[in-house]
């Protein structure tokens, strides 16, 4: 089922939402209503116990450029604000992808630069074609980095690579950004649709409170002790015990075929 939006295609089908930035004349760069509507998209999918997977890609040659500097006075649908009050709510669209329970995919085809390359990697899983590229290209704006790269970028790929992207803003191909640990996967572009598929629809099929939760405690890694950490573990063991989900994994397990995982 598709639903329309002004720069927006969103695609639900089989428990996958794919959200499809659909400006190709910009290289899909990223105007205010782009924003607002990322993040209505975004709340739905988070709410909508139906869809268990979201993909997020860009339409034509590109992923997204970034933020439409051609739009600067509509950084994030709330034209004639302060930029203060303009990125706050530019940040809010990065934490609520970042706190969707559920997995994420970034499908990178092309060019995926400043917020763009942010957006991607604010996804739990990147998969980029080989003509894909990357770049923080803020500082060649005059601006420094945001959406999320400041706290993103030295998790992925340490202190001073991230100072060296961020400092730069070279242009990186797919096989460096692999190389450096920014993309889970590199394809030949005439496979990543299909590559994606297959990833998106295993994740469908797997059991949502136990993918969910285990999202949330790799998200929280670095934040917590070693003793935190296994009591979330334990905490979530016991949620996943009490769960029709486990019980029918343990069924299908002795009677051999594959679980179907409803999500409670």
């Amino acid at each position: 089922m598709a639903s329309d939006y002004e720069t927006l295609i969103v695609d639900r089908t089989g428990g996958v939402v794919t959200v499809t930035m659909n400006r190709p004349t910009r290289k899909n760069a990223a105007n205010g209503t782009m924003w607002t509507e990322l993040r209505a998209v975004f709340d739905d999918a988070a709410a909508d116990r139906e869809q268990r997977v979201l993909v997020l890609t860009g339409a034509g040659d590109a992923f997204c450029s970034g933020a439409d500097l051609g739009d600067g006075n509509n950084v994030a649908g709330r034209s004639g604000d302060p930029y203060l009050v303009q990125m706050r709510a530019l940040a809010d669209v990065a934490l609520r992808l970042h706190r969707m329970p559920k997995p994420t995919i970034a499908k990178v085809g092309g060019v995926a630069a400043g917020a763009g390359m942010s957006l991607a990697l604010g996804c739990d899983l990147v998969v980029a074609s080989d003509t894909a590229r990357f770049s923080q290209i803020f500082s060649r704006r005059g601006l420094s980095v945001d959406f999320g790269s400041s706290w993103l970028l030295p998790r992925f790929v340490g202190l001073h690579r991230a100072k060296e992207l961020a400092f730069f803003a070279d242009i990186i191909t797919a096989d460096q950004a692999a190389e450096f640990g920014l993309v889970n996967r590199v394809v030949p572009a005439d496979e990543l649709d299909e590559f994606v598929d297959e990833w998106a629809r295993r994740l469908a099929a797997g059991p949502p409170l136990a993918l969910s939760m285990t999202k949330s405690m790799l998200n929280n890694a670095m934040a917590v002790s070693m003793d935190q950490a296994l009591e979330d573990e334990a905490r979530a063991q016991a949620a996943n015990f009490g769960s029709a989900d486990t019980m029918e994994a343990l069924a299908a397990f002795l009677q051999k075929r594959e679980p179907r995982f409803e999500g409670r």
